[in-house]
């Protein structure tokens, strides 16, 4: 049953016009053909409230007696009873009195709702539980009744019912909310205007939360990627300097220029870990934000550019706060900064505010080396090639003469060659120790570190800049081939996952491992829970890492929607990881909801066999039941009538039909009862090991002499099987069997051993079954061909397959060589038994 819709009236305070928008929102249902009642609504003696309710259904209330008074409370039972479409229930956060079923009027809603019945109901919001504090510092007085917020924001709809504070005073002057003895006291208590403004705004800011996320979901699930500035949202970004402290008070300072702003400060560190970032510091700064009302976020990114504009634009932020850069002015030459390039790249719809502080310029080392890129062996060769290749190199030279232009070619060469192994620093080196070299041992005047031609200097300064350009050209082609692999890994992953979605074969299990394995974590598992308020519980989990409870316990993780996350132990993956990370967590909350969506299917189908089977059994009893019983009435009435002389042969005869008809029903009747225990699985087989030829031959004891022949070896191995349930099962085949043959023909009931299987075969020669019909003859009450009434309700193949199978065995039917049907009951074998003196026969016996 589909749960039903909540919608409620929200209000900052009693007189707003709540329960009349409540009313007026039920006569435009009821206008559209809407089923709509009152549950419980109370009018507080408001005529205009009153009025509303003409032309509604309003249920009878429920009277209980408490400490000598009587009291009115909803009828909870009679409105399940009555099951509207739509209930109207009035003042959520009501207490119900003791003797209620439940405690509070939100958990009656709550069973209304899982009844599948729509409920309009209202509220104030000094009634949820979260803003008591706030409420009672307002207006002195701490509210006794409350909701869990959880259970107002679960609300399908949220409609604010506002009214400004003078509106509102008036029509309590007017007496319109108390009577005229009441108007003074309110007024100068709960209704001054300090008070109804602070409860007001309390309200907006509380449904302007649930709007924006309500926007943060919808700019997901469409993947819009531009800001909306819908709302000022100041995102800080954080160096792990004592500057932070700074930054963050001028971004508290621009949130509250603009209503409902708010703060994120966020640090981004590189995927090895911060290289100058202080964890004292920003364990202060994190503490720092919270104090102000922001949030602290912790991001993983190479690129800190890239990574804050993409976290700025993720969150809608409006607006980001830099300090100006610590470099000293000669760091520039690395790069125009983070502040330039964020400011470069924000784009029309992000302001980019650079914010002066007291470490400016004061310096923060030299950027952290990517040489990381072109692997541990390349960069030691490169530092060789880089270091000692050079005198290496000048005590070759001073052997021999080869001019200086060839010694700057050789050296340069040497220089490429570091670049090309190393990256730039090796190259760096190279250039640096390989000028000393040539200007000591090759450019006149010799051996001084001086250089008389300017021509030289020229050249070697050529010499250096060669040598710094090839090996940023190295650098770039290492990384423009990291980023070109790793976009190559993440679209061979991409494209795994659309096959599965698109055949739908991966498991929970096999994704979370699949997850583990692409991101080298100890372990995977998909966290999930009803409501915010409730725990997390496990869906699925793979690996051996420490067990996780809470997504916050994890190393990573991902959440998907508001109420499920994916969570890794192992490492801190990057931010460029993350991508393909939610990717996965979408894919797993898909599989979680597929396999979900296929066991509801199942027990649907479970429910509608029962429904069938009740259906059919409903028939059975009311034609092939009937026949015998009315056959054993007849019989039974014309022997106690005192008209007719029966003679010895007669009566006789009439006895022997009421024994056919008695047994008949007998038949009947067990196996609609097994057929029953099957459907509800109270089917309990009591195995043991038993030898066939202790069981077969008993299953034939009701068959007509002459028509079945038995041929069991005593060399079968033994089998594992509840003796009762196996007679059953050959006897309903048995029995099948016989009904179909010819006259004359004997049903042959043989047993042989086939490797860790005993198979038991009951052999026809009746008129067989098609290939299209052998599996459907095993369904509960289906009768092959042109059955008579009298050949039963369809039930004994059915039992037959099903006590086989809760056996641990298998029922199948196959063709007779010649024509016929042959049932296949194949059963596991435990053991073996010594072969019999080779002059015995088998056993052969006729019943």
């Amino acid at each position: 049953m589909a749960r039903g819709k909540l919608r409620i009236h929200l209000g900052a305070a009693p007189g707003v016009g709540k329960t009349y928008a409540m009313l007026s929102e039920a006569h435009r249902r009821i206008g559209r053909g809407t089923d709509c009642v009152v549950a419980f609504v109370e009018h507080h003696g408001r005529p205009r409230t009153e009025v509303m309710l003409h032309g509604l259904e309003q249920l009878p209330r429920r009277e209980l007696e408490y400490r000598g008074g009587l009291f009115h409370e909803m009828d909870l039972d009679a409105v399940l009873a009555r099951r509207p479409q739509v209930a109207l229930v009035d003042e959520l956060a009501h207490t119900n009195v003791p003797g209620s079923r439940n405690a509070k009027r939100w958990q009656d809603v709550e069973e209304l709702l899982a009844a599948g019945i729509d409920v309009v109901s209202t509220v104030n919001i000094q009634h949820l539980e979260s803003l008591g504090d706030v409420v009672e510092s307002i207006t002195g007085v701490r509210q006794r009744e409350t909701v869990p917020d959880e259970v107002v924001r679960r609300a399908d709809q949220i409609e604010l019912v506002d009214m400004s504070p003078e509106a509102l005073r008036r029509r309590v002057a007017h007496g319109n909310v108390y009577r005229p003895e009441k108007v003074d006291a309110a007024l100068s208590n709960h209704f001054r205007p300090g008070n109804l403004t602070a409860l007001r705004q309390l309200a907006l800011l509380w449904v302007a939360d649930r709007v924006d996320a309500c926007l943060t979901e919808y700019r997901s699930e469409h993947g819009v990627s531009r800001i909306w500035g819908s709302r000022e949202r100041i995102v800080v970004g954080l160096t792990g300097g004592p500057e932070g402290r700074t930054l963050i008070r001028r971004g508290a300072r621009l949130s509250e220029k603009g209503a409902g702003g708010e703060v994120l400060a966020v640090h981004i560190a590189r995927s090895d870990g911060p290289t100058s970032a202080s964890p004292e510091e920003l364990a202060r700064q994190r503490t720092l934000v919270e104090d102000l009302g922001g949030t602290f976020h912790h991001v993983v990114g190479d690129d800190i550019p890239a990574a804050l504009l993409a976290f700025a634009r993720g969150v809608n932020a409006t607006q980001i706060v830099l300090g100006s850069s610590r470099r000293k002015t000669w760091q520039y030459v690395f790069g125009p900064g983070v502040g330039a390039t964020v400011a470069r790249e924000s784009g029309p719809d992000l302001d980019v505010h650079i914010v002066t502080h007291g470490e400016v310029a004061k310096g923060r080392g030299l950027p952290a080396a990517r040489g990381a890129r072109l692997g541990r062996s390349r960069r030691v060769g490169g530092w060789i090639a880089g270091v000692a290749g050079p005198p290496l190199l000048a005590a070759l030279l001073n052997a021999v003469d080869l001019g200086l232009a060839n010694d700057m070619l050789l050296f340069l060469a040497l220089t490429v060659a570091a670049a090309l192994l190393g990256g730039l620093l090796p190259a760096l080196a190279s250039a640096a120790v390989g000028s000393l070299l040539l200007n000591y041992f090759y450019t006149p005047p010799l051996h001084r570190w001086t250089i008389a031609d300017p021509k030289n200097i020229i050249a070697l300064m050529i010499f250096v800049a060669v040598g710094v350009a090839v090996a940023s050209v190295v650098d770039l082609a290492a990384r423009r081939t990291h980023q070109a692999a790793r976009l190559r890994a993440e679209s061979e992953i991409l494209s795994f996952l659309a096959g599965n979605v698109l055949r739908g074969e991966t498991g929970l299990e096999d994704l979370l491992e699949r997850v583990r394995e692409t991101f080298g974590m100890e372990s995977a598992a998909l966290l999930e829970r009803a409501s915010d308020v409730e725990p997390w519980t496990c869906a699925g989990r793979v690996g051996r890492g420490r067990p996780v409870e809470r997504p916050d316990q994890a190393d990573v993780d991902m959440p998907v929607g508001d109420h499920m996350a994916l969570a890794l132990t192992g490492r801190v993956l990057p931010a460029e990881d993350r991508r393909v990370l939610a990717a996965f967590a979408a894919q797993a909350a898909v599989v979680l909801d597929r396999r979900r969506l296929r066991e509801e299917a199942d027990r649907a189908r479970a429910l509608a066999e029962g429904n069938r089977i009740r259906t059919a059994l409903l028939a059975a009893v009311s034609h092939d039941l009937r026949t015998p019983l009315a056959g054993i009435k007849a019989a039974v009435t014309s022997l106690r009538s005192v008209d007719v002389d029966w003679s010895e042969e007669d009566r006789a005869e009439l006895l022997e039909g009421i024994e056919e008809g008695a047994d008949r029903l007998d038949h009947l009747v067990g196996n609609l009862l097994d057929m029953s225990r099957l459907q509800t699985g109270s089917v309990t087989p009591l195995i043991r090991e038993i030898d066939l030829d202790e069981v077969v031959p008993v299953a034939l004891g009701g068959v007509p002499e002459g028509a079945a022949c038995l041929d069991v070896p005593e060399t079968l191995p033994m089998v594992a099987v509840d003796p009762g349930l196996l007679e059953r099962v050959v006897a309903n085949l048995v029995e099948n069997a016989v009904k179909y043959s010819p006259p004359g023909a004997q049903v042959l009931v043989a047993a042989s051993a086939l490797a860790d299987r005993v198979e038991v075969r009951v052999v026809d020669r009746g008129p067989g079954v098609p290939d299209e019909a052998k599996d459907r003859i095993f369904e509960p009450f289906q009768r092959h061909g042109d059955a008579p009434r009298g050949a039963g309700v369809g039930l004994g193949l059915a039992v037959a397959r099903g006590f086989a199978e809760a056996m641990g065995g298998t029922l199948n039917a196959e063709d007779t060589p010649g024509g016929g049907l042959t049932m296949v009951v194949s059963l596991r074998a435990v053991g073996t038994r010594p072969a019999p003196h080779p002059t015995a026969e088998p056993e052969r016996q006729a019943s």
